[in-house]
């Protein structure tokens, strides 16, 4: 039965790599071409926002701290809604801290890329964390994304705990 069930995995798998003879470094050769064109330059940049209170994000190489600007759960009709909504958007970054705080975040992020990039790193994953993860740190998330799809990047989001109660 199960030799039975991973040859129909094997079947419907569009992609088969035997690392029975494969070292590490070949491995990640391997995938960079099936998965990059063999284009070590083509960096993916995955933004995921966080709240501090669920754990930090073990994943991330970069780790920003929004837990210093003025929180919007505490203002009963911004308290349910996320920073996926305007609303909130609207209320972080209406504060002069927020867009310092957003310009310098750009700024380091305009110098660090070009050096990943040459080092040949194919994945950067940048954190930002606030307490519970739902207002704060999913609008700065979503701000540094735009800027960065905006400048061509190859560039994903995510919110781990915006939804969470």
């Amino acid at each position: 039965l199960e030799r039975e069930l991973l040859n129909d995995i094997k079947d419907k798998s569009d992609i088969i790599i035997d690392t029975t003879r494969l070292s590490a470094i070949s491995f990640k050769n391997k995938l960079n071409s099936i998965f990059f064109n063999g284009n070590k330059k083509d960096l993916v940049i995955n933004i995921e926002s966080f709240g501090f209170k669920n754990g930090i994000l073990v994943e991330a190489d970069l780790v920003f701290d929004v837990r210093f600007l003025p929180n919007p759960y505490y203002i009963e009709e911004l308290k349910e809604l996320n920073g996926k909504d305007d609303e909130i958007q609207n209320y972080v970054m209406g504060f002069g801290d927020s867009k310092i705080f957003l310009n310098k975040v750009v700024d380091l992020l305009e110098f660090l890329i070009p050096k990943y990039k040459a080092e040949g790193k194919n994945m950067l994953t940048i954190g930002v964390g606030c307490t519970g993860g739902k207002h704060r740190s999913v609008t700065i998330a979503n701000k540094l994304y735009e800027y960065l799809e905006q400048k061509g990047y190859r560039v994903f989001r995510h919110h781990r705990d915006a939804d969470k109660i």
